[in-house]
């Protein structure tokens, strides 16, 4: 699980603050507020973790194919000033502990990295008292490995977050922190604010995606896979749709012989006629997907959700908010989200309240911008699921529309006598 995330002069923020994560987390605020560009920093460094081995970047900003197109550097950097150095660091909790030269055993790692317009500036690992760090040895683009034990010149960096010199030492240090910061990332599963419209049929090919894609487009497939895995997913995923009083029942429909194409009908109510997934509300077609991934990722999984809620009722996305808790709670996974669902929110309050999570499982976030920068607030939430810094017109003007409203019937009605 990550548990602190920060970002320094990326896009919109000059600075986020070291931002404590929680298996719940969740994001908050206006459009364009910077909330999914802290999302970015996360999808940012997976993309370049992925990257085929023979790439010899530093920082992947990514294409039209990749998890996130930032553009370049240029793009990136905050003001667009190319005399920053743009800055990242993250602390998570490794899934096992980490052992390097039967000298070092980790169960926490923190990293982090400057990147200026044409090199790292350095980069580092933190486990404990013990720091594990590689910068700048002169002016030429040398660098060294420093620890306590020793140090030791650099031939290339690898990336952000790794190091490949003929030394041996530094390599059976570095690789087994190298290996980790990989770890953490292979484990993060995306879906984007903008799934796919239903389609009239889905074909299978065998394949087991890592999630559902980043449009949804995968969620099939998935359902396939987590079935030959023996997961439980179709009866979580009929379970929630049941409670989210969005239909009674699925089920995929083979269309060829071949049994490779497949329909998925759904039926609205118990006993009414089977129809196709296009032939019902949209909001089905866009919160499958949620609730696929959900139980389809492996445990220990970090799932990464914009907008979960999009397209559905506000008291659908209220009841999404009990999905999103039985899936940290009782899965191992941890959710970060970006949401505008004052429903949702609200009924994680009531949750808490109600002790079906604890306070401290969640950490949640209101962003805003002024005049171009970026600033967040931590959302102070007691044990009994009180929000003691609501920011004012968090989800808009309730209040001072109803006020309005009021004030016009008023001149109306006196207008009219």
């Amino acid at each position: 699980m990550i548990t602190e995330l920060r970002a320094q002069n990326f896009k919109s923020w000059k600075d986020t603050g070291a931002l404590p994560l929680a298996p719940l987390t969740g994001l908050f605020g206006a459009n364009s507020s910077g909330k999914t560009s802290i999302l970015q920093v996360l999808l940012m460094l997976k993309q370049t973790v992925e990257r085929p081995p023979d790439w010899n970047g530093k920082l992947y900003f990514g294409d039209e194919e990749s998890l996130v197109n930032l553009g370049s550097f240029d793009d990136v950097i905050y003001q667009h000033s190319p005399d920053l150095s743009l800055g990242i660091s993250m602390s998570w909790n490794l899934p096992e502990k980490l052992t390097i030269m039967d000298a070092y055993e980790f169960e926490t790692l923190s990293f982090y990295f400057n990147l200026f317009q044409e090199s790292i500036g350095s980069f580092n690992y933190r486990a404990g008292e013990h720091l594990f760090e590689v910068k700048p040895f002169s002016d030429e683009g040398n660098y060294e490995a420093i620890t306590s034990d020793w140090r030791d010149f650099v031939e290339s960096l690898f990336r952000c977050y790794g190091i490949r010199t003929p030394s041996l030492t530094p390599q059976r240090f570095f690789s087994g922190l190298e290996k980790a910061f990989e770890n953490l990332f292979s484990r993060i599963r995306y879906l984007g604010p903008l799934r796919e419209y239903p389609r009239p049929h889905y074909a299978w090919e065998g394949k087991h995606p890592k999630g559902v894609g980043h449009y949804g487009e995968d969620m099939v497939s998935a359902l396939f896979s987590g079935r030959i895995q023996l997961l439980s997913i179709d009866e979580q995923i009929l379970k929630w749709l049941q409670r989210l009083e969005l239909i009674d029942s699925y089920r995929l429909h083979p269309i060829s012989d071949t049994e490779k194409d497949y329909e998925l009908r759904v039926k609205k109510y118990k006993d009414g006629p089977e129809v196709r997934l296009t032939d019902v509300g949209f909001g089905v077609s866009q919160v499958l997907p949620v609730l696929i991934l959900c139980y389809y990722a492996p445990e220990g999984s970090i799932l990464i959700l914009e907008q979960p809620e999009a397209h559905l009722h506000p008291k659908v996305q209220a009841d999404l908010a009990d999905v999103l808790i039985d899936v940290v709670k009782n899965r191992n996974v941890q959710i970060i989200l970006e949401s505008h669902s004052e429903h949702l929110l609200l009924r994680l309050m009531r949750r808490i309240a109600e002790e079906q999570i604890s306070v401290d499982k969640t950490a949640f976030y209101a962003c805003a911008i002024d005049n171009g920068t970026s600033a967040i607030e931590p959302l102070k939430m007691d044990e009994y699921g009180n929000i003691r810094n609501w920011p004012q017109n968090f989800f808009g003007d309730e209040m001072g529309d109803l006020a309005a409203k009021a004030k016009a019937e008023m001149q109306r009605r006196k207008a009219s006598k």
